[in-house]
């Protein structure tokens, strides 16, 4: 902050480090339209306030009497202008989806359809609750089992667990599902294999369960060593889980003979579908002998996310592991038909429709799920139609195979030659100067005006850079893209200095990463300390 001059005015908003843009520094620290916004800490004061509130009367005897406040909450007040700008100003120093392209690799950062957000703010819809009286919210009950429907339909799968809340706690369930299923045959089965190009969220849910994990290695082509997985398996092996398309974003061939070799074996196969946005409508992963898979569907159906939440992980189950589902859960009978099974129901529906006594382990969660997740689900479904997700698909596959062939002379790209990739392009820092490494590359892309690509994943291939364009951005984007990545490769190739201290554009220059992993600072008192 600037010290007070002679008559002790100080400004409040003081220019922030060194100049930008190659200009002289300003003195409020704004540069023209780009405004410098303090801490709300420093704007507003705890002695005013932007509402006139009443005092609260608490009659003697009343429970809250106890619970009144002896100090001051000393947090800042605002004008409604100032609260407005406040954080208006810092969105604008934000990046999101409706501002540019996210070539978040594994992500699945696409647009998201106003009409899905229009859907999910319906009465019914937004105001429902989970404690309200199951009568009163047959028809919101209605969506999650018709989305439901959609979901085995795609998927090729038997039954679905709608509760998940998110591509790992999906996983968690699908590895409960499978213990539930192999302790009914009392089959005490202690190893979980998952190849070197699964998600690393996939050994960390085994070992959360209670597994113990092994790696099984990839090939020179980036895909499962489907002999070494064979030589692994026996009768200690509960399941292998494995991610399809994988990391390296490649699909893997032998997905069938994996699966085969597994169930042969006596085991389970999990499946990771946080990339089913590059296979929907065109690859049914019950056909590929998978026995659970988690669906993001906040990435492959739409909803934005990226912020923390929410988020929602649907797992769909094959016939072998329907029985043994948490509750609630819909299951596909005999007749074709999807039920959405309550608990109150769901020992006759299992004796009825799965030929013995109720199986499940549990709830994964109090309630049924996210309903603003399912209804933007269903509605990106119902106005795609079965044409429009299988051109999802190809375009996301399209448009990642384009960035790959438009990089490769210039980004080392070490799966190029096992051919076409998936919905994500993969490069490495191989061939950089001296010093250089991908976050300086990815530092410079911030000065370019993109948000970086996946650094650093997957592990099998150094310095990696992970590029998904998704299919909902134009040839225009991309080649716009492709101009920028290009520039800032060729200058970490050449040994540019500059791209060391990148960005030099942004609101904040670069910062101290690790001193701020090592010695954060979470208070304000800890900040007026410094």
């Amino acid at each position: 902050m600037n010290a007070p001059n002679k008559s002790g005015w100080k400004p409040t908003s003081p220019a922030q480090g060194a100049p930008k843009h190659g200009g002289p520094a300003t003195t409020t620290g704004n540069y023209a339209l780009m405004l410098e916004e303090d801490l709300i800490f420093d704007i507003g004061t705890s002695d005013t306030t932007g509402v006139d509130l009443p005092d609260a009367v608490i009659g003697e005897g009343n429970r809250l009497a106890g619970m009144i406040r002896d100090d001051a909450i000393d947090l800042p007040g605002l004008s409604e202008p100032e609260a407005v700008r406040h954080y208006t100003r810092l969105s604008r120093q934000n990046y999101g989806i409706d501002l540019g392209f996210f070539p978040l690799g594994s992500c699945t950062m696409k647009h998201n359809p106003r009409l899905n957000e229009k859907v999910a703010r319906m009465p019914g819809f937004a105001d429902v609750h989970p404690l309200q009286p199951v009568d009163t919210v047959r028809g919101a009950l209605g969506v999650i089992n018709e989305l439901a429907h959609w979901l085995i339909k795609l998927t090729g799968m038997h039954g679905v667990a709608m509760s998940p809340k998110a591509g790992a706690h999906g996983e968690l369930c699908g590895i409960l599902c499978i213990r539930a299923a192999l302790e009914a045959r009392g089959d005490a089965r202690e190893v979980v294999l998952v190849p070197e190009s699964a998600h690393g969220t996939n050994p960390a849910t085994a070992a959360f369960a209670g597994y113990r994990v092994e790696n099984i290695p990839a090939t020179s082509g980036g895909r499962v060593d489907l002999e070494a997985l064979k030589t692994r398996l026996g009768p200690d092996v509960a399941a292998v889980m494995i991610t399809n398309p994988n990391t390296c974003g490649l699909f893997e061939p032998d997905m069938r003979a994996i699966s085969d070799a597994v169930h042969e074996a006596g085991g389970f196969v999990y499946c990771d579908g946080a990339n089913f946005n590059a296979i929907v409508g065109r690859v049914r992963p019950g056909d590929l002998g998978v026995d659970a898979m988690h669906i993001n569907l906040h990435k492959t159906f739409s909803t934005p996310h990226g912020g923390g939440g929410p988020g929602s992980g649907p797992v769909v189950l094959s016939e072998a592991l329907s029985p043994f589902g948490p509750l609630p859960y819909t299951a596909r009978t005999a007749d074709g038909v999807v039920h959405l099974v309550e608990e109150e129901d769901a020992e006759s529906f299992a004796k009825e429709h799965f030929g013995g006594p109720l199986q499940h382990f549990g709830r994964m969660t109090a309630f049924h799920g996210q309903m603003g997740m399912y209804t933007r689900a269903l509605t990106y479904m119902l106005s795609h139609g079965a044409d429009g997700l299988k051109q999802v698909s190809e375009d996301a596959v399209l448009n990642a195979n384009y960035i790959l062939r438009a990089m490769e002379d210039v980004l080392h790209a070490p799966y190029a030659h096992s051919g076409p990739c998936m919905h994500e392009a993969l490069f490495g820092d191989k061939g950089f100067a001296e010093g250089i490494s991908t976050l300086d590359l990815a530092k410079g892309l911030i000065d370019e005006g993109y948000h970086p690509m996946t650094m650093y994943f997957p592990l099998v291939v150094h310095g990696a850079m992970l590029v998904e364009p998704t299919e909902t951005e134009s040839k225009a984007t991309i080649d716009q893209f492709i101009t920028a990545f290009r520039s800032v490769a060729e200058r970490a190739k050449a040994g540019d200095d500059s791209l060391k201290t990148a960005p030099h554009y942004a609101p904040r220059s670069r910062l101290d990463e690790t001193m701020a992993a090592r010695k954060p600072l979470l208070s304000y008192t800890g900040l007026d300390a410094e």
